[in-house]
């Protein structure tokens, strides 16, 4: 993946060691601590130095919305993400300023119990492509900042071609399935994706 731009071509302010950070880890942590974590990791500093909350870009209120990070004083664009047993965090580093991502993780069962509202190029009935297309659409809308207040069957996903189409631009996503029954996408503007996944992290979700 390289850019927006399915051509490939990145932008130009964009660092040679670019990437986005994905930590998958039990939800035994709590969701801030864990990003508190990853965006040290990721920055190369201590704990203290870091600061995390989230802000709702319809209402300013700070009890939810979009999560936000700076480590010393630097801004890290970052994602979060949960389903049972499981959270994760993205965190990019070296991108270009005003660079947004979204991540988003969910489990094959839980989407085959509830009927989802998702556009997929060669509609598939299959749970594991059904699972795939909603984290791609949800990762897409967390990206664009307004999440699920934009009707999800807006976001057009190409499992094939790991793109997504919303609102008129096409942008490459990345899905893994992490086991048989948990699927991550990322939405990224075409970054690398650097995946860790913490191995008590289960499958069970239990």
């Amino acid at each position: 993946m390289q850019s927006d731009d399915v051509h490939g071509r990145a932008p130009a302010d964009t660092l040679p060691d670019a990437r986005v950070q994905v930590s998958v880890v039990s939800d035994a942590v709590g969701a801030r601590e864990a990003l508190v974590a990853a965006v040290a990791s990721a920055a190369g500093v201590d704990l203290p130095a870091v600061r995390a909350g989230r802000v709702c870009l319809h209402c300013a209120s700070t009890d939810h919305g979009r999560p936000w990070a700076a480590a010393s004083g630097r801004p890290f664009p970052v994602s979060t993400a949960s389903t049972s047993g499981v959270v994760v965090l993205a965190v990019a580093v070296g991108a270009p300023a005003g660079t947004e991502i979204g991540v988003d993780v969910e489990r094959v069962s839980r989407v085959a119990a509830a009927p989802l509202d998702v556009s997929v190029v060669g509609q598939s009935s299959d749970d594991r492509d059904r699972t795939a297309a909603w984290t791609v659409t949800e990762a897409v809308l967390k990206r664009d900042g307004r999440g699920l207040r934009v009707d999800p069957s807006a976001v057009l996903v190409d499992l094939d071609e790991q793109t997504a189409t919303f609102e008129g631009t096409t942008q490459r996503v990345e899905v893994a399935h992490l086991d048989a029954d948990l699927v991550l996408a990322v939405a990224a503007g075409g970054l690398p994706v650097v995946l860790e996944v913490d191995p008590s992290v289960s499958s069970s979700g239990g």
